[in-house]
């Protein structure tokens, strides 16, 4: 061997040596921005409650389950645990993003290794931005417990995937967080917790604890957020299900998830000088569908009231949002603005997905789109 032969190996060795020391950069398979093109986000880590559950829900022992029909009847892999009739918002956010498959449910054993590399879903049907909402339904993953899950199984797994620290890779991904209707709906009403605590205050409380938990995802790594308002709930089916002709039921809800929706804007205002190098968009569910509501015929739509599933009400012995295993369902599903007596039709979800991803309205989204962010 020559010398010369000699230090090329000594130099190999040391530059091995120093990646497995160091975790070499250049081992990180998407942390290199010089790599990236623009515009090219890597995947999705989402959070939140059913409306972007995408089926965590079936692992767990909770009345709120989606994984049966009519559930998934337009989905292509049938009843998944989404609770719509086809793809909800994260699904048809990924494919404006153009990720190259749908994002895996953090609880199914078979989400791990090379699975998770476009990112988890932790979403769970049910779940609060506290802790205790999600028991009326049984079981619920709350938005605690899913930051929880992704620090302690999701990064360590993706970093081993990856090669590299999360710190270097999770700025390729956008972070999804839906979360906060069922807050009102299922605790602030349902407990009557408004009877001690007035609407101002509890919303204080929920987008205090909110935001530590958008803060411990941006230690973790976080810097592309897109959060969703809270959509006109009090206009649901299940309002007028569970108490029929009841109008100040539905303004007391719509209020509520109005002053939620006010206090969320300047949340994302006052939380960036905290969070350095964040960039967020907030998307205005609540305005997307209530312009599809009041105005049906121009978005292709034609039922703004009614459930498109069969839906039992509290009385009938069901809770009023959830479809009937088995049940009847509409046939014209995307004249619906609702599949079951709370959740949107995926006719809808294209609606808000499209513009959330495109819409250059700052009454739809705020202060940029999901395109912008993905390209900053």
């Amino acid at each position: 061997m020559t010398v010369k032969t000699h230090l090329k190996l000594v130099i190999l060795y040391l530059l091995i040596l120093a990646c497995f020391t160091h975790r070499c950069k250049s081992l990180c398979r998407f942390s290199s921005s010089e790599n990236l093109r623009d515009g090219e986000i890597k995947g999705m880590f989402v959070f939140g409650s059913s409306l972007v559950d995408n089926g965590n829900n079936n692992f767990l022992d909770t009345k709120a389950k989606a994984d049966y029909l009519p559930y998934g009847i337009d989905f292509p892999n049938g009843s998944s645990g989404r609770f719509t009739n086809g793809k909800n918002v994260v699904d048809l956010l990924g494919e404006q993003l153009k990720l190259p498959s749908l994002i895996p449910p953090f609880m199914d054993p078979a989400t791990k290794g090379s699975r998770i590399v476009e990112g988890v879903n932790h979403a769970s049907g049910s779940a609060g931005i506290l802790d205790d909402t999600g028991s009326v339904a049984g079981n619920a993953t709350s938005m605690n417990q899913q930051i929880k899950n992704f620090e302690e199984v999701t990064l360590p797994d993706l970093e081993a995937q990856l090669g590299c620290k999360s710190s270097e890779s999770l700025p390729n991904y956008i972070f999804v967080i839906g979360i906060g209707g069922n807050d009102y709906v299922f605790n602030y009403f349902l407990r009557k917790t408004f009877l001690i605590v007035g609407l101002e205050r509890f919303t204080s409380y929920l987008i205090s604890s909110l935001s530590k938990q958008l803060e411990n995802l941006y230690n973790l790594g976080a810097r592309k957020f897109v959060l969703t308002t809270i959509y006109p709930i009090g206009s649901s089916p299940m309002v007028n299900l569970n108490q029929p002709n009841c109008g100040p039921c539905s303004q007391a809800l719509n209020v509520a998830a109005a002053v939620y929706n006010i206090h969320l804007k300047s949340l994302v205002e006052d939380i960036k000088p905290r969070m350095p190098g964040s960039n967020f968009v907030v998307v205005n569910t609540y305005d997307i569908v209530k312009d599809i509501i009041d105005n049906p015929a121009s978005k292709g739509f034609s039922d703004t009231t009614n459930a498109c599933c069969e839906v039992k009400s509290a009385e009938q012995g069901g809770t009023g949002v959830s479809c009937e295993r088995g049940g009847q369902v509409c046939a014209d599903r995307n004249s619906h603005v609702y599949l079951d007596g709370l959740h949107p039709s995926e006719a809808v979800n294209i609606q808000i997905a499209t513009k959330a991803y495109a819409s250059n309205l700052e009454s739809e989204v705020y202060p940029i789109n999901v395109k912008q962010l993905a390209e900053l």
